[in-house]
């Protein structure tokens, strides 16, 4: 039964990555001298996130609408998994990793998430 669910929710995943695909948001666009100072600020930002998950997805259609280049990690298994836990202290996505500074916070939940792009990020 555990597996059933498990490919269950796959599937669903990889259908809405596919939906999204299809229906992708447009992008902002900004002027150079704009969206080069938004891509300096994006390297401090990292998203940890699991690729069919919908809430990760809902995460990142924001990211491609305000046009970010921000780094996205794997965090199923293996480094990007493990530096989670570490950092953040639990495994759940998305959780967006800001450094400012010598300071590291860890976001979680998608809404937080992209509440606080859109407020940085925004038009």
């Amino acid at each position: 039964m555990k597996i059933l669910i498990k490919v269950m929710r796959e599937g669903l995943g990889r259908l809405i990555v596919l939906i999204d695909w299809i229906f992708s948001p447009k992008k902002i666009k900004r002027t150079e001298a704009e969206q080069a100072d938004v891509d300096q600020q994006i390297v401090s930002l990292k998203l940890y996130q699991f690729y069919a998950c919908p809430f990760c997805i809902k995460t990142r259609r924001t990211i491609k609408r305000l046009n970010l280049s921000m780094e996205t990690r794997n965090a199923q298994a293996g480094q990007f998994r493990a530096e989670l836990l570490a950092g953040g202290g639990e495994v759940k996505v998305p959780c967006l990793r800001i450094k400012q500074g010598n300071d590291i916070a860890w976001m979680y939940e998608s809404s937080d998430i992209m509440a606080y792009l859109d407020k940085r990020f925004g038009e």
